[in-house]
């Protein structure tokens, strides 16, 4: 999940807490037939739910570090406990197969994995995933491994991080040792998850881990995540892992906030940072020429030729679109601005834009030559407050994923290659900058007991899943 905006709702628009359900006999989810062999799913982030930061011979990633700084979470929060998932994966993956959900798309830790060196690696981190990766199996769910979402080494940062070039290195022989291990069980390779947010986040405007500033910090990190994949992708096909091999892109329309032509050129400006920056590389070979001049002190001969690799699928995580305005303030001048309204949000102050969905997915359809694509990410924001029973009653997010999901069948009748849809998430975590205080799972969880509990939405994604069994079968 990524953290693009920090806003409160205007109080001049609705929360989208009022939206209505539909019931499942109506238009709603008797239109939502996707298909036999598509895929409905679930995602979650190791970071974000395993919590035991100090147990099993694991070590710090830049994320604890930057957590335990003043300042950086929201409350103080920390995911040093999160969801417990580490202590509590098998009643975790209960639940997923209790909803009826086929397709698991989570993360590993690279420092439970290999915490002291890139060579020596750590059995019981090992152990953890061979656990989690058998017990998907023996309840018939697809394991969709990312190798990388965001929490990097913290002896890889004191080396320089991302903005040091060896670490995409680094990135491929950290995958090379864990598709020898697991090759042969997981269906389903994400390299990255969205390394826009990652770059322009932890190393441009510094509110993520590692918490760096400035245009060179972001356009360095972003290339040598590009290379990094691109030499992954390398080594997965080397040592012929069964499963396909794909990354996950924040990928969403960008429009100016104002018809005025500093707007319009910051918008330009961020879709070639944040959109083409991160697709041109792997699926053209190229930077796109608004913004490569920041990327021609990092790309050496070759880089792009080594970043230009094929992928069997790629995962689009959409939210809403970004609406951008000119600030100096910021690198690349350009800046979140005021939303087209009326818009709907929210509880986190996002816009509810469902529209947006079948406008980037045909945009990546008619550019990449209909590259097969997967919603790796989609869901909808509450808070801690007025939990557990209205958190339990959640007829905001039903309304949500269903308005999304008619949308995405709009963009598969338009012509849309798309495979499968993932809701972000299984259980409330750990977001971010936003620690605990933001909710978007299907299963509340209660942070002081660990006590799971589904919600309405948990039980309406069930019987959408079954629905769409029931038709295909």
């Amino acid at each position: 999940m990524q953290r693009r905006k920090l806003l409160t709702a205007p109080a001049t628009l609705s929360i989208a807490s009022a939206l209505p359900v539909i019931p499942a006999k109506q238009a709603g989810m008797e239109s939502l037939q996707f298909g036999p062999n598509f895929n409905f799913g679930i995602s979650t982030s190791a970071y974000q739910i395993e919590g035991a930061v100090h147990e099993g011979g694991r070590a710090p990633s830049i994320w604890d570090v930057f957590c335990h700084e003043p300042h950086h979470i929201t409350d103080g929060d920390t995911a040093d406990v999160a969801c417990d998932h580490y202590h509590r994966m098998p009643e975790d993956i209960d639940l997923i197969a209790g909803a009826g959900i086929k397709n698991y798309r989570f993360s590993i830790c690279w420092s439970r994995l290999f915490p002291t060196d890139d060579r020596t690696p750590n059995a019981t981190g090992f152990g953890f995933y061979d656990l989690l990766i058998d017990r998907l199996l023996a309840k018939n769910i697809a394991p969709w491994m990312c190798l990388y979402h965001w929490d990097l080494p913290q002896r890889l940062q004191e080396r320089g991080g991302w903005r040091n070039r060896d670490t995409s290195a680094r990135l491929a022989e950290f995958s090379d040792q864990v598709s020898r291990h697991f090759g042969d069980r997981v269906s389903h390779w994400m390299v990255l998850n969205e390394a826009a947010v990652h770059s322009r986040f932890g190393h441009g405007v510094g509110v993520h881990a590692p918490g760096l500033t400035g245009m060179a910090s972001w356009a360095s990190a972003l290339h040598h995540l590009n290379l990094g994949q691109g030499l992954t992708i390398q080594a997965l096909r080397a040592n012929g892992v069964k499963g396909r091999i794909g990354t996950v892109a924040c990928v969403e329309p960008i429009w100016p906030s104002t018809d005025k032509p500093e707007d319009v050129a910051a918008a330009q400006r961020l879709d070639a940072m944040w959109n083409g920056a991160v697709l041109d590389p792997l699926l053209a070979g190229h930077y796109p020429e608004l913004v490569a001049e920041y990327f021609e002190p990092f790309c050496q001969p070759g880089d792009l030729e080594q970043t230009h690799q094929p992928i069997d699928l790629l995962g689009v995580n959409y939210y809403s679109r970004l609406h951008i305005q000119a600030d100096p303030s910021v690198p690349l001048d350009a800046n979140f601005g005021p939303d087209h309204a009326p818009v709907k949000y929210t509880a986190l102050g996002w816009p509810i834009e469902p529209d947006g969905l079948p406008e980037i997915l045909m945009r990546i359809t008619n550019t990449y030559n209909r590259q097969e694509i997967f919603i790796s990410e989609n869901g909808f924001a509450t808070v801690q407050d007025g939990r557990p029973v209205n958190g339990l009653r959640d007829a905001g997010r039903i309304a949500y994923l269903q308005q999304h999901l008619s949308f995405l069948k709009k963009a598969i009748d338009q012509g849309a290659n798309v495979s499968g849809y993932f809701v972000w998430t299984l259980l409330d975590d750990f977001e971010w900058d936003g620690g605990l205080k933001w909710r978007f799972g299907l299963v509340d969880v209660d942070y002081e007991t660990q006590k799971r509990t589904p919600k309405d939405s948990y039980h309406w994604y069930a019987q959408l899943i079954k629905l769409n069994t029931a038709v295909t079968a």
